[in-house]
């Protein structure tokens, strides 16, 4: 029975109640007649989990909005044409004409059960699940959470589709967890990883002796997830004559090992995921059509991380984390970077995600990533690099450290004619004793060398900064402070 079972009436006009409760009785829908004086009491007694919809009818005092606003977490049904102003609040479903017919009566009911699984904070069931590995709370990626919850608890075949990296894997782990074969194990097998020849012994063991190397008994993986689930990743890529046999085993529920005679009986649930369209596949004799029926009884895709860019700030915090918890280092992107990489189409959808922010990690640990940090392909908005001002005494003393360093030669090696021409320039004499104006005999010393450099590469700017030991950038508002120019 589901939690979500009751319907309370409210409506003075007895016959039109009696008139409800027949069809609803029809439609095996159960219901209370309510007075509207015992309505508080009513709903103290009995969970609101346990009531599909309120239908109001007439009430003595007419104070039908005050009623409604009083129970914003049930859907309200309204009798007459009369109420159709109160459609306005949210909680309002819908104004049934009477009299009733029960195909109206079902619409309706649908919709309240809607508003009931979608409240916020709600799960389905009143249930709050543990999603392991399940990042994201789009609409999207709540759909796949309901299907999951729906056929956790029975024992149907699961058919996962999505493109590559989408986390079809994830979603198998998960119906498993929630199942009631959640103790026993979780068997993934790839399908297109394993050459067509060995696959069959994979899956179903081998006896001793069964083919050349078989030098022992080996249980498969069918037998590895007795009691359990057994997960088919990339079911697009077996052989058809292996799709004969799986089709088997799905129908017979037993096997017999490569080699073998013994029938061995087959108590395992089977999900099975692909990236491939399998339907395409029938149409071109490469898969069976019966065999996708089998496994295609409870479909659920899994959408493409561009489907739901929404979800990317929170995958960027768990994927950080778990870097973080492997190699000790982290990292943070700015919301420029987080919304460039939602514009993106990610091709390799999660996985992609995922290897980015670990490429992320090793280039920038421990900094904050900009859009201009991210590799071309990731950067979708157009955004000028900071280029940062230094003060000048900061960039002076800079300049004069890099000159100064670049004269510490190695005395065995004998200088070049640019190397002598600016130790001959860079001597600096004695402190005279009535003392100097340092930055005056500096700036004189720094105009002398940047003169010198500029004339000795007929002002090429580039040339005269790589003989100097500074950057271009350097150079250039140096000649500016100075007014160094060729005129």
């Amino acid at each position: 029975m589901p939690k979500t079972e009751k319907i309370i009436i409210i409506d003075d006009n007895l016959s039109r109640c009696t008139a409800l409760k027949t069809v609803l009785n029809f439609i095996d829908q159960g219901c209370d007649i309510v007075p509207s004086s015992e309505l508080d009491a009513q709903l103290a007694t009995l969970p609101d989990e346990q009531i599909t919809a309120l239908v109001i009818g007439s009430l003595p005092d007419g104070n039908y909005e005050q009623v409604i606003k009083a129970v914003p977490f049930l859907p309200v049904l309204l009798v007459g044409d009369t109420l159709k102003p109160l459609l306005e609040i949210p909680n309002v479903i819908a104004v049934l004409s009477y009299p009733f017919h029960y195909g109206e009566l079902t619409v309706q009911i649908s919709d309240c059960q809607e508003y009931q699984r979608l409240i916020p904070g709600r799960k389905s069931g009143g249930k709050q699940h543990q999603f392991l590995g399940f990042v994201g709370h789009s609409d999207a990626m709540n759909q796949v959470r309901f299907l999951i919850e729906q056929v956790a608890g029975s024992a149907a075949t699961v058919l996962v589709q999505g493109e590559s990296g989408t986390g079809k894997e994830v979603i198998a782990s998960n119906i498993h967890q929630l199942s009631v074969r959640k103790n026993a194990p979780f068997v993934p097998v790839n399908c297109g990883a394993i050459p067509g020849e060995l696959l069959e012994s994979e899956l179903f063991g081998h006896e001793k002796g069964a083919f050349t190397g078989a030098i022992s008994a080996r249980k498969g993986r069918f037998e590895l997830a007795q009691g359990g689930t057994l997960f088919l990743d990339e079911i697009g890529d077996m052989p058809l004559l292996m799709q004969v046999k799986l089709l088997r085993v799905l129908q017979e529920r037993s096997f017999e090992r490569v080699g073998g005679t013994k029938p061995i009986k087959c108590d395992v649930r089977i999900i099975a995921a692909t990236h491939r369209n399998l339907e395409d596949m029938i149409a071109a004799g490469s898969f069976r059509e019966d065999l996708y029926y089998r496994l295609n009884v409870f479909p659920i895709e899994s959408p493409a991380l561009r489907e739901r860019p929404e979800d990317i700030p929170l995958l960027l915090n768990e994927l950080i984390k778990r870097v973080e918890a492997e190699t000790r280092q982290s990292i943070k992107f700015t919301d420029r970077a987080t919304e460039s990489l939602k514009e993106n189409k990610w091709s390799g959808n999660v996985r992609e995600l995922a290897n980015l922010v670990e490429r992320m990690v090793i280039m920038y640990p421990g900094q904050v990533v900009d859009i201009t940090e991210l590799p071309k392909k990731y950067q979708m908005m157009d955004v000028d690099p900071y280029v940062p001002a230094y003060p000048e005494e900061l960039l002076e003393h800079e300049a004069l450290r890099e000159l100064f360093a670049n004269n510490d030669d190695d005395d065995d090696e004998e200088p070049d004619e640019v190397e002598t021409m600016a130790n001959n320039n860079t001597m600096l004499g004695l402190l005279p004793p009535e003392g100097i104006a340092l930055k005056d005999y500096m700036a004189e010393i720094e105009i002398s060398l940047i003169s010198q450099a500029l004339e000795y590469h007929d002002y090429v700017v580039a040339r005269a900064a790589d003989i100097l030991g500074v950057r271009r950038t350097t150079l250039v508002e140096k000649m500016r402070k100075y007014n160094l120019n060729r005129d």
